[in-house]
């Protein structure tokens, strides 16, 4: 029997864990604020036009409050439904104290429907850390003191369970997957009030630059329909709709 070995290093070094991030022309900071300043839409036409047709999360994660909006590198972290508690409490401390500055929270929770991954406190200590916001495949509770902290977070469902005993972290900065979207830490999410989106890290600042321009362009558009401007005669000058 001929030995037949399986060629994986191409999908190994793909979700490597310790994958080098690559460098980015601007600052996170200046990143993070032009995106926040555009709408998910707009990017979601760039990454159209790259043939990227599959990088919107499931339209059921959404923000707490409409006006949300966050943009930044993604911290993910991964979890499932679990009954053990040994060590879960120092396992939630390491990782509040792994996010990095400027970065969103992007929750993996292995589709569960029960516990609040997010919370009050939780809040406050990513808010420490210089966190953005969070994205959650999941859950949060403590709502009304969630709110009056300023902190975008977007997920599925409120709950009032608790993680503890329900549903364990483990592990994060691994590659992870929501819906159709595999996503790797340092990749760019964006999520406003029409859902979240993730742009690979490679195309992020060309991602962004194209749709500034789509949203200026959009601004003509507008300008044409108010001027009375038929959809024939905008389509021929080639607007869209």
């Amino acid at each position: 029997m001929s030995d037949v070995k399986m060629e994986l290093d191409q999908l190994k070094a793909r979700r490597a864990e310790g994958r080098e991030l690559c460098e980015l022309p601007i600052p996170d900071q200046e990143l993070c604020e032009r995106y926040e300043a555009l709408f998910t839409a707009a990017v979601n036409d760039v990454l159209r036009e790259k043939n990227l047709t599959h990088q919107t999360l499931p339209n059921t994660i959404l923000p707490l409050k409409d006006e949300m909006k966050v943009a930044g590198p993604i911290f993910t972290i991964k979890g499932a439904k679990s009954l053990l508690i040994k060590d879960e409490m120092k396992e939630r401390a390491e990782m509040l104290e792994s996010i990095p500055r400027h970065s969103v929270v992007v929750w993996d929770t292995s589709g569960d429907d029960e516990s609040a991954q997010w919370g009050e406190v939780m809040t406050m200590a990513a808010k420490r850390r210089g966190c953005r916001g969070a994205i959650v495949d999941g859950g949060v509770r403590d709502t009304d003191r969630v709110l009056p902290q300023e902190f975008p977070v977007f997920v599925k469902y409120r709950s009032s369970n608790g993680m503890l005993g329900r549903f364990r972290i483990s592990g994060w900065q691994v590659p992870i997957r929501i819906g159709d979207v595999e996503m790797y830490p340092g990749d760019i999410v964006f999520a406003d009030i029409d859902g979240a989106i993730v742009v690979p890290r490679e195309m992020a600042y060309d991602v962004l630059v194209r749709a500034e321009e789509i949203a200026e362009s959009e601004n003509e558009l507008k300008k044409w329909v108010e001027s009375g401007m038929s959809t024939v005669e905008i389509v021929a000058k080639g607007g869209y709709f």
